[in-house]
């Protein structure tokens, strides 16, 4: 009878060959992929080379590092708009599983003879890659992921305490190159920022002086200082030669939101303005006269700023891409893909690129229009 049953059931509800792994795997990839963040999306500039594909490069939080092609992304969302899809699902160009941990960060080394990749962790660890196997990787996708070797991998120290305990290596949670002086600096979870050294792979100076960890960290290489942003509500500015701090900036002073956080720092082109993103909105500072320029309140934390000439561009625990003049007055605000945004990019074309929640990269032209939407499809692990 059971047999008859089954033959009389439509072939769509035939349990009989039901795979439940596969179903299980399929569940978890969803799951795993809705809830995935790209903590940092970043353009490889070529600057006048105005033919070449643009490429960007991603840190997630599953580990994984990877490069897109904009044009392919472009492709890929255009045949999904037609399509209906809700989100373009899109293969990176290359992936590797750079960390064991969360990829907070990566920057690119502007090296003319061989342009490097540097991401930074929740495992402690910078590494750096050749970008141009990144970029032109020969691989198919479901080899990829332990196919390439970091060729720098710095590990932050660890704290030694009563009785010879150690502490857990502190997380990377930002990092900022020096192109004068081959230098990485990295906004550690201990409180610490770390000056590293690109060619002898060592620790050159320590910072210390916040009282909770670092979120960011920016250069102002003309007067060889360096601008760390902390969970303390502070930002600091170190000089680099003594690794002493010589001024601490409060962005948010008042009372309501006493216990707010500075998330992310940016210096502009003349390294003559400071912006610090809050937990409560931006704050303006004049490098020059040590002042404050404006404080703005915002609806939501700031996650991630920078200067665009002299306008500021922020993003944030909404789905906003926000512009500001340089006192504060805001020009636009665009809606953008993610539903929190940890990371806003320019191109020297003008166009963005904004990453956060939900895996996704919404990349917007200078005129405010959507180039493209996409997610990757990641590591299956």
């Amino acid at each position: 009878m059971a047999t008859a049953a089954a033959q009389a059931l439509p072939a769509s509800m035939d349990a009989r060959e039901w795979d439940e792994a596969s179903y299980r795997r399929g569940i978890l990839r969803a799951r795993d992929f809705s809830s995935r963040t790209l903590f940092r999306a970043v353009f490889f500039d070529h600057g006048d080379d105005l033919d070449s594909d643009v490429l960007l490069a991603a840190a997630s939080s599953d580990g994984s590092l990877a490069s897109f092609s904009l044009s392919s992304c472009i492709s890929a969302a255009s045949a999904s708009s037609q399509a209906e899809a809700a989100v373009t699902l899109v293969d990176p160009v290359c992936i590797v599983q750079a960390h064991s941990g969360p990829a907070y960060d990566v920057r690119f080394y502007p090296d003319p003879q061989q342009p490097l990749l540097f991401s930074c962790g929740d495992d402690g660890r910078i590494r750096g890659w050749r970008w141009h196997e990144m970029q032109s990787c020969l691989a198919p996708l479901s080899l990829q992921g332990d196919h390439l070797e970091p060729v720098l991998d710095l590990v932050n120290p660890q704290h030694e305490g009563p009785w010879g305990a150690r502490s857990p290596i502190p997380e990377n949670n930002a990092i900022a190159i020096n192109k004068q002086d081959a230098s990485i600096f990295a906004a550690a979870g201990d409180a610490c920022a770390y000056c590293w050294d690109v060619e002898t792979g060592k620790c050159k100076m320590t910072f210390k002086g916040h009282t909770d960890y670092l979120h960011s960290v920016a250069i102002r290489e003309s007067n060889r200082q360096v601008v760390s942003g902390s969970e303390d509500g502070t930002a600091r500015i170190w000089d680099c030669r003594s690794g002493k701090c010589t001024q601490v900036v409060h962005p948010v002073k008042k009372i309501a939101f006493e216990n707010s956080w500075v998330s992310c720092v940016a210096i502009d082109a003349s390294e003559s303005w400071l912006a610090c993103g809050t937990s409560s909105g931006i704050s303006v500072w004049s490098l020059l006269s040590n002042e404050c320029i404006f404080n703005l309140d915002c609806h939501a934390p700031v996650q991630d700023l920078l200067f665009d000439k002299n306008q500021i561009l922020a993003v944030g625990a909404e789905p906003v891409l926000s512009r500001f003049t340089i006192n504060g007055t805001v020009l636009s605000q665009i809606k953008c893909a993610p539903q929190s945004a940890f990371s806003i990019s320019i191109h020297s074309s003008g166009m963005a690129a904004v990453a956060g929640y939900g895996g996704l990269v919404d990349v917007i032209s200078e005129l405010g229009s959507h180039l493209c939407t996409f997610g990757s499809r990641g590591l299956d692990k």
